[in-house]
């Protein structure tokens, strides 16, 4: 079969393809990543490009406006390659803010439009109430030299070292330590540094150093979300986070929910592809956080990740097929520690990688990880822990007992699939405040710094406020009346929150009518499912008495507004909490602390998993949750006067 090239712009780059090849998957063999939230369905319209030189054979689709026909542009996953071709991939359609695309905007060097962004921590790395050792810790030893009153093999003398130093019993190391210790030893006079790690309950020699290297230690904990990926690096000895940062996770080429990622899975190099995007995601954010902070990627000893089931078996290159099929079962919750360099993230190549442990196939590892962090686990009174992210989970419970769901919200919240939506990064619109009547619209970014996009809480605000404003109906559509800042557009209305004058990008920021149905979606899936599984345990939303609210959709967030808006139920605000990416937070504990893991293992065991697609009420309660905040006001008393 005859192949052609195909150059995407502005990336620059070019691959060669076999004709009736769709630019999407062309587009994933150059590794250019386009936003694909329907996986190549042609139904989402997030695969914008447009077609600069060449021929392509594009299917009819209702996506497109016919002003846009007329300017060249074509969904990226419904047009064939017909002749060499030369693509540009429209800034609104790539999978993040490329520094590239803001250059071009005459916003050179500011320096932060790079795919992976600094952020704030939300929760610090803290090891707690745990006391154990870090996973990886480094252990200076003066070895007493061998003479013939001491002729005892060179790794049975490290090993009596190590037991007399630490009363360390259950030792192993591998092979490649013990082909070169002899001269190693000799060559430092007996004076090295040995790094331990806890593996498999024992404590595994994965590294020996001449000298003394003991203070230069710094592990990796990783939060594997379906849209993004947050990392931080920490120092092992003063447990100090010396970076956190957050990138989109490319694996959104295939699809913005794990269950089009998982169909993609089962294509001839899918498993192999899914697991390479994360992981170059992943080696991107080790690589800036070590070159920013000076570390070398050899003192990165440990890496530990959170994140959901399917997310964890892409990490690792296990099939994720039977996770999606009746009776939705995954191959394994609790994983065995591995070398970080058999799953091809790149740290020291002796250095070892961690996963937290599951509990099903939709209650994962950023669940008991959350579970952790919060302290939900060792709480006296009724809990609800509600996690906002393209997977909403829930988990309701105290010390006595625990059981979690899950519903899948999308991405909405976490930035993706509407117009202007961008990860919790500087620039991003958190809080907005919109006056009677909708004539002046005020806003707070992250690191007050000129708007770019709006994040998860900024939507939730802006919604609220729009409600508020009286220019949004109760069932999400933007009014049609005469007002400067709603306009009329091929695909509905669309409501401008900051003027171009005013961005960052040079362009409008606005929410549309089809963003508006996007995010009402999710917090109809989120609510849902909270409110079926209070059922399912035969209590009401009345007797819980703390609601902890995780997520990594931005650094506050106002619970005024998620009520007004349906997101959360209505109760005294005082019993909600917002304690940000809980999941990486938990990461970080158990990095510091092999106890913590432990008790995590145990969170897993506790937690019973509650299946909302066999539960006939969880398709009632979502419908009933289509409207802002709700079709029962009774449900939200508190904001009847409105």
């Amino acid at each position: 079969m005859e192949n052609f090239k195909i150059t995407f712009l502005p990336d620059n780059k070019t691959v060669s393809v076999k004709k009736d090849t769709t630019i999407l998957s062309a587009a994933i063999s150059a590794g250019v990543y386009i936003n694909s939230a329907c996986g190549g369905d042609g139904v989402c319209g997030h695969c914008k490009v447009i077609l600069k030189k060449g021929k392509v054979l594009s299917q009819s689709t209702g996506i497109l406006s016919v002003q846009e026909k007329s300017q060249g542009i074509h969904l990226a996953c419904q047009s064939a390659i017909q002749g060499d071709c030369e693509v540009e991939v429209l800034a609104a359609s790539r999978v993040n803010f490329e520094k590239e695309d803001f250059e071009r905007s005459g916003l050179k060097g500011q320096g932060v439009y790079s795919q992976v962004e600094e952020i704030e921590p939300f929760l610090s790395a803290s090891s707690g109430d745990f006391k154990d050792y870090s996973l990886a810790r480094k252990i200076y030893l003066e070895l007493p030299k061998p003479d013939l009153e001491d002729k005892i093999s060179d790794l049975e003398r490290v090993y009596r070292q190590l037991k007399r130093s630490a009363n360390i019993e259950l030792l192993e190391t591998p092979l490649a330590n013990i082909r070169t210790l002899g001269e190693l030893l000799r060559d430092s006079d007996w004076k090295i540094t040995v790094t331990l790690a806890v593996r498999n309950n024992t404590a595994e020699i994965i590294l020996i150093e001449p000298g003394d290297t003991s203070e230069r230690n710094f592990g990796v904990c990783f939060d594997i979300g379906t849209t993004t990926l947050s990392g931080q690096l920490v120092d092992l000895n003063t447990k100090k986070v010396l970076g956190t940062k957050a990138a989109y996770n490319k694996q959104a080429s295939f699809g913005s929910d794990v269950i089009t990622r998982i169909v993609y899975a089962r294509d001839p190099d899918g498993l192999t592809k899914l697991h390479a995007a994360v992981c170059e995601g992943m080696n991107e954010i080790i690589h800036e956080l070590t070159a920013q902070h000076q570390v070398d990627l050899n003192e990165v000893t440990c890496v530990i990740c959170a994140g959901n089931t399917t997310m964890i078996h892409l990490l690792l290159r296990i099939d994720p097929t039977f996770i999606r099929k009746e009776p939705y079962i995954a191959t394994a919750n609790f994983l065995p520690v591995s070398r970080a360099s058999d799953a091809g993230v790149k740290i020291n190549p002796r250095g070892l990688l961690y996963c937290m442990p599951g509990v099903a196939s939709y209650v994962g590892a950023d669940v008991t990880s959350g579970v952790l962090s919060s302290g939900l686990y060792k709480q006296k009174d009724l809990c609800l822990l509600i996690d906002i992210g393209t997977n909403g989970e829930i988990v309701l419970g105290s010390q006595d007992f625990m059981v979690a769901s899950a519903a899948s919200a999308g991405p909405a919240f976490e930035g993706s699939g509407v117009a202007c939506g961008m990860r919790a990064a500087r620039g991003a619109i958190e809080e907005v405040k919109i006056s009677p009547a909708a004539k002046e619209v005020s806003y707070k970014t992250i690191a007050n710094e000129k708007p770019r996009g709006i994040c998860g809480s900024g939507y939730i605000d802006l919604i609220s406020q729009m409600l508020s404003a009286g220019v949004l109906d109760k069932d999400g559509k933007i009014k049609a009346i005469d007002h400067p800042r709603i306009r009329k557009t091929d695909l509905g209305r669309e409501f401008v929150v900051v003027f171009k004058a005013e961005s960052q990008t040079g362009e409008d920021i606005v929410i549309t009518e089809t963003d508006i149905d996007n995010l009402k979606r999710a917090k109809a899936a989120i609510y849902a499912a909270a409110s079926i599984l209070v059922k399912h345990m035969g209590l009401e939303f009345e007797n819980v008495k703390q609601v902890i609210i995780a997520g990594g959709f931005g650094t506050s967030i106002r619970m005024e507004s998620a009520v007004r808006i349906g997101l959360l139920p209505d109760l005294p605000r005082e019993r909600f909490q917002f304690v940000g990416n809980s999941s990486l937070a938990g990461a970080s504990q158990s990095l510091l602390s092999w106890d913590a893991l432990r008790k995590c293992d145990e969170i897993a065991k506790k937690i019973t998993y509650f299946e909302l697609s066999t539960e006939g009420a969880y398709m009632e309660e979502y419908m009933a949750a289509l409207f802002f905040p709700h079709t029962d006001l009774a449900k939200f008393p508190s904001l009847r006067r409105l």
